[in-house]
């Protein structure tokens, strides 16, 4: 279990390396266009909601089904501009390192959910797999939504 845990723990600092290049690209947006909705991107089409949207899977997959906690998943509107935005993954931040070092203990246990009325189970590397793999996925629609605003996006892959 051991070296399970040295390589998550490894695979999340370069996921938060890489988040830490967009959200220092993010305090460059402009605040009204930082929460511009498109209708062309899904979860509110805003780079608010889109962030808020990354965190809000991490809460409901790692804290709540991953840790049993019982929390509180965030509103879009609570989040007013990119400082609460780094707020918020700072508290993501504390539950995936907690998350993590389950690994060391628990690596192979399986984690049970419910999703749309149905139970099942998947493996703690799966459901870590799923949230980071998510995170790509929308950080790239955020790049596509703040170039379709006249940005120049950055280079956010973890390979730069």
């Amino acid at each position: 279990m051991e070296s399970l845990f040295k390589y998550v723990t490894e695979q999340y600092e370069a996921v938060r390396a890489s988040r830490q290049v967009l959200l220092e690209y993010c305090e460059t947006i402009f605040e009204t266009d930082f929460i511009n909705e498109n209708s062309s991107f899904g979860r509110g089409g805003s780079v608010r909601n889109l962030l808020v949207h990354i965190a809000n899977v991490y809460e409901v997959w790692i804290a709540k089904n991953g840790l049993n906690k019982n929390i509180s998943f965030t509103d879009y509107q609570t989040m007013k501009n990119i400082s609460d935005i780094i707020d918020l993954f700072e508290s993501v931040d504390i539950f995936m390192y907690e998350f993590i070092k389950s690994f060391q203990f628990a690596g192979t246990e399986q984690i049970n959910y419910e999703k749309n009325g149905t139970s099942n189970s998947i493996s703690r590397l799966k459901l870590f797999t799923h949230v980071i793999t998510h995170e790509f996925h929308h950080k790239g629609q955020i790049l596509s939504i703040s170039r379709h605003l006249g940005y120049i996006p950055v280079d956010t892959d973890i390979i730069r």
